[in-house]
């Protein structure tokens, strides 16, 4: 069973610089972690190959130290991992990463179930993994939470809003998947030690099938974002101190009317 599982490097905090003119996040430098989401995929992907056998591989789309999160995932147990890193991909919307993604997993070869966290915490939209489903013209189904192969194909039961839906797709098909599917493993010491420095192979639009510049990033992007902010932090803060401190509270509460 040829498993591949799509992960992120992602910042790791609220504390981000954003480009005034691209509305792009300045990812050079800041501290960055993989994708919680991502875990549960590759948790999930581990636990298949160990039940069906095969192989697993992680990739990721980003600049050239997303390799960190590959080697987690080494550490983790996966057996292959790319870094799809060029600067003509940065600024994609939803539909050029998935067009991205697409292009690489064409080149990789061909794979029996492609997994995806739910969603990631530096965009949000929970799209990419549809849209990149649709990019490869293959069966998937959103929001995860149990999953059984059988009859060469997948059941999966998506937790939809008010019911639970249970959906049979043929190989190869795409699956995102929800927090409680497992618990994530850790990074074992041990893994490390046996791997040592396992390469990391670079993907980049060279290797794509269509290696057309304007189909990527910023250009092959149908939308464009107006204006991307960090939150203002404007907080005011003041310490009382003294016996007086509830009567001053209680005259504050009635100045602020809730009370």
């Amino acid at each position: 069973m040829n498993i591949l599982v799509c992960i992120k490097q992602v910042p790791a905090s609220n504390n981000v610089q954003v480009d005034e003119k691209t509305g792009v996040l300045r990812r050079e430098g800041a501290l960055c972690k993989m994708n919680p989401y991502d875990l549960y995929a590759l948790e999930t992907a581990l636990r298949l190959r160990k039940e069906h056998g095969g192989r697993v591989t992680a990739a990721t789309m980003g600049p050239p130290q997303a390799q960190s999160v590959i080697r987690e995932a080494y550490w983790m147990g996966a057996d292959d991992g790319y870094v799809i890193s060029d600067r003509r991909l940065s600024g994609a919307d939803v539909l050029a990463t998935s067009y991205a993604l697409s292009q690489a997993i064409r080149y990789l070869g061909d794979f029996d179930l492609i997994l995806c966290g739910r969603q990631t915490t530096d965009g949000d939209t929970a799209q990419v993994g549809p849209a990149l489903a649709e990019q490869l013209g293959i069966p998937h189904a959103a929001w995860v939470s149990n999953l059984r192969v059988r009859d060469g194909g997948v059941e999966a039961e998506q937790q939809l809003q008010d019911v639970i839906e249970t959906v049979y797709m043929p190989f190869p098909c795409l699956i995102t998947v929800e927090q409680d599917i497992y618990v994530p493993r850790l990074p074992s010491l041990k893994i490390a030690r046996e791997i040592g420095d396992r390469p990391v192979r670079v993907l980049s639009l060279e290797d794509f099938p269509d290696a057309d510049p304007e189909h990527y990033g910023l250009a092959g992007s149908p939308t464009q974002v107006e204006r991307i902010f960090p939150p203002e932090n404007d907080v005011l803060q003041e310490r009382w101190t003294g016996e007086d401190c509830a009567e001053r509270l209680f005259a504050r509460l009635q100045e602020w009317r809730f009370v």
